[in-house]
């Protein structure tokens, strides 16, 4: 399967994220709650240009199925954007008044532009390191979580079976509209890339 494919070829991005400081402090509970505060806004304003890009990639969708996938797909953005408006308001954020960092931004202008001027396939490759990290991230980090852990409820929903399902999905509709070839390679490295300045940020560098 091309998503299997393009993960092994970028596991040293994988790794490099899963052994950033961020997630690391993240995953044992360590993690500063300035630091988590931030980051649960700056990944609010990401979640929302994500949609937007399921958005623009189901309008380009001729088969009904992906569109509808899509639709669904747009539904778990929706889910996950809930869990930060219950960190929001207990951390005071203001949703509606995030400035995004460098590293949000120009993630975020990527996969806008990515869907504007890319194709359907470059798209989807851009959209996919997002989900799959995230769910491998989750289950790596579930084993230490304990009910006191100041951090549960992000780890439980990114370990969830339910999270695994939206990107199992994602990556199947990569599968049908991709190819192995360098623009889809090069969209999902890339995204990766922004993933890990994405946490690089977040950690305050």
């Amino acid at each position: 399967m091309l998503h299997d494919v393009l993960w092994s070829s970028n596991l040293d991005l994988v790794q490099s994220s899963l052994a950033h400081p961020f997630v690391r402090a993240l995953g044992d509970g360590t993690l500063s709650a300035d630091l988590f505060r931030d980051y649960v806004a700056q990944d609010a304003f990401f979640l929302r240009a994500f949609a937007e890009v399921y958005g623009l990639a189901r309008s380009r969708s001729e088969d009904p199925q992906i569109a509808a996938c899509f639709s669904g797909l747009m539904d778990g953005v929706r889910q996950e954007l809930k869990l930060h408006q219950v960190y929001a308001a207990e951390l005071g954020i203001d949703l509606e008044r995030v400035t995004p960092n460098g590293a949000c931004l120009a993630y975020t202008e990527f996969l806008v532009r990515t869907a504007r001027q890319g194709s359907l396939a470059e798209t989807v490759a851009a959209l996919v390191p997002c989900m799959s990290l995230y769910a491998f991230l989750g289950r790596q980090l579930r084993p230490g979580c304990g009910p006191q852990h100041p951090y549960r409820k992000w780890i439980e929903t990114y370990s969830s079976g339910e999270f695994a399902e939206l990107a199992s999905r994602l990556e199947s509709v990569l599968d049908r509209v991709g190819a192995d070839c360098r623009e889809v390679r090069a969209a999902y490295r890339h995204a990766l890339q922004c993933e890990l300045d994405f946490f690089s940020a977040s950690n305050g560098r």
